[in-house]
């Protein structure tokens, strides 16, 4: 965007002391430990590595992160985050040696995006973007960010993707892939107006997949029902502003808490093996009372 300032432009509010500072020098030996570890005579196992070997790794790491947040582990959140960075350094050296870009080039465009992004901070052309709150800066970023889109579709020829979206990642964890559909649809107006019809749609989702059941369907068609339902469920989530893989994860946790609690009235869990339904039931049930105090 024309006017607007640099990173190295600007004033930043550094001190002497201040923590971008103290990380130059650490973050400088982790990008050049990288570049040992893939080196001639470095580490075999890194030396190996591929994008497509990596992608793993780095969902593992970032559902760490999450992990420890979560557990309010902050010494372990520390150590999952510099996990999470080596990805980031593990990808960007893959880069360099292929040609296509470097850890400065991340940073610099991470840089580059944040300033540009916030103009109620950063001013563009002298001026600040008037920003009352944070419903107003979401508001800033996404007009900024379908700016971007149509300079980038621009630049390479104006050829526009073949659907808004295509950008949305289909690699990414079923559930939040369809909190993020759903999210850009509603963009255009193609949205349920409330969370009632939501309800009702999941009560006509419901039905569908019942009707399948009992007509023993093919299994590809219960799974495609099935997923309606999830699908449904999802943004019946986003529309009660309520993110579904944090709920779900919640519920997650609870479910373990309750099961840890039946095998500790039952003995183990190989007791359980001895139990019947109904006794199982029982023990479900009382769980479930002593983890809410009745």
């Amino acid at each position: 965007m024309p006017g607007l300032e640099t990173a190295q432009s600007l004033d930043l509010g550094e001190r002497p002391d201040s923590v971008a500072l103290k990380a130059a020098k650490p973050l400088a030996e982790s990008i050049a430990i990288m570049a040992r570890l893939r080196g001639p005579g470095g580490c075999p196992w890194d030396r190996e590595q591929t994008f497509d070997t990596i992608k793993r790794h780095t969902l593992e790491e970032t559902y760490e992160v999450f992990d420890a947040i979560e557990r309010r582990a902050w010494p372990e959140l520390k150590d999952e985050l510099g996990d999470l960075l080596l990805q980031v350094l593990l990808y960007a050296q893959m880069a360099a040696e292929a040609g296509y870009f470097d850890m400065a080039d991340v940073a610099a465009g991470l840089n580059a995006k944040l300033i540009r992004r916030h103009p109620h901070v950063f001013p563009v052309d002298g001026k600040l973007a008037d920003a009352a709150d944070a419903n107003a800066v979401l508001r800033n970023w996404e007009q900024i960010k379908q700016t971007e889109k149509r300079e980038a579709a621009a630049s390479s020829g104006g050829q526009n993707p073949a659907s808004g979206l295509d950008d949305i990642p289909r690699s990414m964890p079923a559930v939040l892939e369809a909190a993020k559909l759903g999210s850009r649809a509603a963009k255009v107006g193609f949205d349920w107006p409330d969370a009632d019809g939501l309800f009702d749609k999941l009560r006509e989702e419901i039905a569908e997949l019942k009707a399948e059941l009992v007509q023993a369907g093919l299994q590809s068609k219960i799974e495609e029902e099935l997923g309606d339902i999830i699908f449904t469920t999802v943004n019946l989530a986003r529309h009660l502003k309520i993110d579904a893989e944090i709920a779900l994860h919640s519920a997650n946790a609870k479910f373990r808490r309750r099961f840890r609690a039946m095998e500790a009235s039952a003995g183990g869990f190989d007791a359980l093996r001895e139990r019947s339904p109904e006794q199982l039931e029982e023990l479900w049930r009382r769980a479930k009372r002593t983890e809410i105090g009745q």
